[in-house]
């Protein structure tokens, strides 16, 4: 269930360059890149939740639509309301060293689930994890801290 931020395993991330912010966009950028906030490569990152770690099985989905992680329903209630779980079924063991995540807007997330034909079966490298997330940010309604990372 921990919020990872990790590098991009190849080919997560849309080719096109994004075009080179300017004006307040830019200074905004340099200020929160000169305090920490968003790192000199961020656009190098993703931020997934940890559905499945080294050895799970996780499955999708049970009679009652919930993702099952070793034969147990991971029940989510910080998924919206009326989405499910995962429109794709999928039955993974995670590799050693790896680690099966999901984002949290699963129809828009192109997470592990569509990356099951590559290295990994989907599963991320966890030497590409670079932190855990501690605090939601955008959009500003939903600002909101996501625990001590360094427990």
């Amino acid at each position: 269930g921990d919020i990872v931020v990790f590098k991009d395993p190849g080919g997560w991330l849309n080719a096109a360059a994004e075009p080179e912010p300017t004006g307040l966009a830019k200074v905004g950028n340099e200020v929160l890149t000169f305090t920490g906030l968003l790192p000199e490569d961020a656009g190098e990152h993703l931020v997934k939740r940890v559905v499945g770690l080294p050895g799970d099985n996780v499955v999708c989905c049970d009679a009652d639509g919930n993702i099952q992680v070793n034969g147990e329903p991971v029940i989510e209630p910080y998924l919206n309301a009326g989405v499910e779980p995962s429109a794709i079924d999928f039955d993974i063991t995670v590799p050693p060293d790896y680690l099966w995540v999901m984002g949290d807007n699963r129809p828009f997330s192109a997470d592990s689930r569509y990356h099951m034909g590559e290295p990994g079966g989907g599963s991320i490298p966890l030497s590409n994890v670079v932190g855990t997330a501690f605090a939601t940010v955008w959009p500003v309604g939903h600002w909101q801290g996501l625990g001590n990372p360094f427990q």
